[in-house]
């Protein structure tokens, strides 16, 4: 449980949901709750205090059914919620007088317009939140640094640090600059040393002269009136590396002589510099001496504190961004290098598959024309005036597209009420004779014979079907190979120009294995072909389709792919969507996505996609953004916007 809690009172429940995903941000320093009635509101208030919790920050909606600024003015009147930051949203520009009415009779920070921007409350919540620890908790400032403005807590109490010293016992001394405060000292402490120096403090050491060795115990302070020194740190490898220099005016191991710990590094003077040398006991000797030295050396010895801490703030996160560069770079190489070897993979099958492929197209051909040769010939045995031709049942077998099982079914059964035979039945149907009144005259009388006849007709139009499967299932895996050898084509640092529809439909074709089982509906309208880096914008497509079906699951699902055009900020732009019916992704995480390995698959399930951080990037190189939206049960849809007019 933690010190503050953030409430929200709103009776929308869409207003609700925007209010902890923005607010949700702040849960690590503040407890948040959201309630939606008045009633829960003053029993969640009367929890809070029961719980010794203070409420930093009230936001409170306000319209015809949901009274809260008249809400905000009692809470100002009550000393548990005083000091609580209020925020108050209107749902329409005609409750002006209730915003109005609560600034003339209590406290309101700021004030709000539905619809929200995205974002707009986040911010203005961090800046209330940012205000109210000042006030409220300042010994604790730098454990909100993290959640809330850290230029501004940082500031603030490195501010209240200084001038709690200076109400104690400095004066006007944070007015002067470094230089100018150091050379204060280094007179004064001369000053003080002309007159008994019994420790000889005041020495000059030579070049690579060893004033503190990192790991051991040091019993002095350094003052540098004159030159220059290196602090040297042992990287894992035990190399010496250095870390700062320090000239004049700076300390040397004043860490380590005001705690007793250890050196933390080593240092070595690189020119001929003269040192102030003090152990504690001169230390407190001469602080004592001089009420004028005293203030100043603190203040000294302050902000050399405050400049290293500040350094290894800045050294951290130049460490943290270099690192972020590092993996960012890494996964990239890595992602480009598994593309690479899919795209030979593909590129070998596609190759071994159109050989046969074409081989079968060609033989196909060939026997289609030898076997309509042979079929123009006259038939026998068969009456010529009663049935179709060889030849025409070989051409219907071979060209029509064959009937569903459930139509073929139904005309069995209307006929076979007729003939009461239902072997004769399907024999009629499968040669498509069921409205031939002589072929089913001659069935019902002499069953037999015709049965027969139709038998040996069947063979012509079973060869016709043969051939025409063969025709569709190689004109299919041509298709496929089509598709494979686009998706495989080698990226170049060149753009080229590219049908972003196309593209997806050969990204579909890699998937139709797994898409039979789901819907795909696509929503293409009429957009312009632009250029893209070699095919790496069909990464992005791979990656989008493959997290859809995943997030379907087990479930048979539905995928919607839209293409068209959209108007931002008076610039041209094609948005992609891939949207799906799946299992949405929490609010939590969804803030996440885009960070490199991130992942909301389970263990051990990997799709066959790049990861959105990827997808991102390639999208950026584009000049282009993407976003992402999604409900929790409901799915989610993912959008990529990509200028028409490109730099």
């Amino acid at each position: 449980m933690n010190k503050f809690a953030i409430v929200c009172l709103d009776n929308n429940p869409i207003c609700i949901e925007q209010f902890q995903e923005e607010l949700v941000h702040f849960s690590d320093c503040f407890d948040l709750y959201c309630i939606e009635s008045l009633d829960d509101a003053t029993q969640t208030i009367d929890f809070i205090t029961g719980q010794k919790q203070t409420v930093a920050l009230f936001v409170a909606s306000h319209h015809s059914a949901l009274h809260g600024a008249d809400y905000l003015i009692e809470l100002e009147k009550s000393p548990n919620t005083k000091k609580s930051h209020k925020i108050l949203v209107l749902s329409d520009e005609k409750d002006l007088p209730a915003m109005l009415n609560t600034v003339n009779e209590g406290r309101l920070d700021h004030c709000l317009t539905k619809p929200l921007a995205s974002n707009v409350l986040y911010s203005i919540a961090k800046k209330e939140l940012t205000k109210f620890v000042i006030e409220q908790d300042k010994k604790n400032l730098l454990f909100y640094s993290q959640t809330l403005d850290s230029k501004t807590l940082l500031d603030t109490h490195i501010s209240q640090s200084m001038k709690n010293y200076r109400q104690g016992f400095l004066t006007n001394y944070h007015d002067l600059s470094d230089e100018q405060l150091a050379e204060d000292v280094i007179i004064a402490l001369y000053h003080f040393f002309e007159k008994e120096d019994e420790t000889k403090a005041c020495r000059t050491y030579s070049k690579n002269h060893v004033l503190t060795r990192e790991g051991t115990e040091n019993r002095f302070l350094w003052f540098i009136s004159n030159g220059e020194v290196a602090l040297y740190k042992k990287d894992e490898h035990g190399t010496e590396r250095e870390v700062v220099r320090h000239s004049k005016g700076n300390l040397v191991g004043g860490m380590s002589f005001v705690t007793g710990e250890p050196s933390f590094s080593t240092a070595v003077t690189l020119t001929k510099t003269h040192v102030i040398k003090l152990d504690r006991e001169v230390f407190a000797k001469v602080m004592h001496s001089n009420s004028e030295l005293l203030p100043l050396f603190t203040n000294l010895l302050l902000r050399h504190f405050n400049r290293r801490l500040q350094r290894s703030i800045n050294t951290k996160l130049q460490l943290e961004e270099t690192l972020e560069s590092l993996e960012s770079a890494q996964n990239e190489l890595i992602e480009k290098e598994k593309m690479a070897v899919l795209g030979q993979l593909v590129a070998g099958v596609a190759h071994e598959l159109n050989n046969p492929i074409a081989a079968i197209a060609h033989q196909a051909s060939k026997i289609t024309s030898a076997l309509q040769s042979i079929l123009n010939t006259q038939q026998s045995g068969v009456e010529n005036e009663m049935y179709p031709s060889f030849a025409e049942l070989f051409q219907k077998g071979s060209s029509s597209t064959p009937i569903s099982t459930v139509e073929q079914r139904t005309k069995v059964n209307e006929l076979n009420n007729e003939l009461n035979n239902r072997t004769l039945s399907k024999k009629i149907v499968r040669l498509q004779l069921e409205q031939n009144k002589q072929v089913t005259t001659k069935a019902k009388t002499y069953p037999k014979q015709s049965l027969a006849e139709l038998s040996e007709l069947e063979h012509y139009t079973q060869l016709g079907e043969s051939l025409r499967s063969i025709k569709v299932c190689s004109g299919r895996i041509a298709q496929m190979v089509k598709s494979l050898k686009t998706y495989a084509r080698k990226d170049t640092e060149k753009r080229q120009l590219s049908n972003i529809q196309e593209g997806i439909d050969d990204t579909l074709v890699i998937f139709e294995s797994k898409l039979q089982r789901h819907d795909i509906v696509k929503k293409y309208h009429k957009i312009p072909e632009i250029y893209e880096w070699g095919n790496s914008l069909q990464q992005v497509w791979t990656n989008l389709i493959s997290n859809a079906i995943d997030a379907l699951e087990d479930n048979k699902g539905l995928i919607e792919i839209s293409t068209h055009l959209t108007e931002i900020d008076n610039s041209d732009y094609i948005k992609v969507s891939v949207a799906d019916s799946g299992v949405g992704i929490a609010p939590e995480k969804l803030d996440h996505v885009f960070e490199l390995n991130f992942t909301t698959k389970k263990e051990g399930n990997f799709g066959l996609g790049i990861g959105l951080s990827i997808c991102q990037q390639i999208v950026h190189r584009h000049d282009g953004w993407m976003d992402i939206k999604s409900t929790l049960g409901k799915g989610t849809t993912v959008s990529a916007y990509l200028p028409v007019k490109q730099s």
